[in-house]
């Protein structure tokens, strides 16, 4: 756990996952982002699954809710998962019940950040994990998510949100929200165009989590480089761009969505002033 300001913010690791680095990377040249990242006998990278739990003004709220427990062995086995529902262990490590959490934050849709909005249960059946939390995620977001075509289909699954839609318990945002005192959800294009990216501002201290706008520290230091998943890469590294100048007037906590090696740093500028994240070592709250 960390504070920014008067907020507590704890972070889980919901799953550990391999990827291809084809998709981390893009179209950044192996020689390059192999300084960086090595990939393992099988030609995959680790990955992490990042999920926050935020104190602020008395509300407990979920930042993305990762695989959680509803992935089926074949996907397990497709994506390489290991140590997945790290996000329900953490909370139960701090004692707090899946049913005290107040709201969940969507960061986006795609299904390595909102699986676990459900909870898979020992019959088959499915039910929200957070049974009395509001769920919210940007209105252009669900639409892109619910009417898909060949590019967008394999990354989303109606099933992991549409269920909260219809029973009034998805909340969809229209533009930048302020959602308790001091968190803030603010949409940052590229990855999708209703992506998300959620800051953390109290007492002076600014934290932000980049979510897919910034996978990995590298993503972030360098605006050319992105995943080959950005539906739209020239708005994403102009969003980057943005957060860049922002970060450094803040000297903000930066945390990334899935960097196995650097899940948090600031940034600062390096030799010729290049932008470059300083690592700050965060140890995960999941057992």
């Amino acid at each position: 756990m960390f504070h920014i300001g008067d907020i507590e913010i704890y972070l889980f690791n919901d799953a550990t996952a391999y990827m291809d680095p084809g998709g981390l990377f893009g179209l950044a040249p192996r020689a390059l982002w192999s300084r960086r990242y090595r990939a393992d006998e099988r030609h995959l990278i680790k990955t992490a699954t990042h999920n926050l739990l935020i104190r602020a003004a008395g509300l407990n709220i979920i930042v993305d809710t990762g695989f959680g427990n509803c992935l089926r062995d074949s996907q397990r086995r497709f994506l390489h998962i290991e140590n997945a529902d790290g996000t329900r262990r953490g909370l139960a490590a701090l004692g707090i019940a899946a049913d005290e959490i107040d709201i969940v934050i969507d960061t986006h849709l795609h299904d390595d950040h909102c699986t676990g909005n459900f909870r898979l249960a020992a019959d088959g059946s499915r039910a929200p994990a957070f049974p009395k939390a509001e769920y919210i995620v940007q209105r252009r977001e669900y639409e892109d998510a619910t009417n898909l075509n060949e590019r967008t289909r394999a990354t989303y699954r109606p099933e992991n949100y549409v269920p909260l839609y219809e029973s009034g318990q998805l909340r969809l945002l229209d533009g930048d929200s302020e959602i308790a005192p001091g968190v803030s959800a603010l949409v940052t294009p590229g990855h999708t165009p209703g992506h998300m990216s959620v800051r953390i501002e109290s007492a002076g201290e600014s934290a932000a989590f980049l979510c897919d706008t910034a996978s990995l520290a590298v993503h972030f230091e360098r605006l050319a480089w992105m995943s080959a998943f950005d539906v739209e890469p020239l708005v994403t590294l102009e969003t980057k761009r943005r957060w860049q100048r922002w970060a450094l007037e803040t000297k903000a906590l930066l945390i990334f969505p899935h960097d196995a090696i650097t899940p948090a740093g600031r940034l600062t500028l390096g030799e010729r002033d290049r932008p470059t994240v300083q690592p700050v070592n965060l140890t995960y709250d999941n057992p």
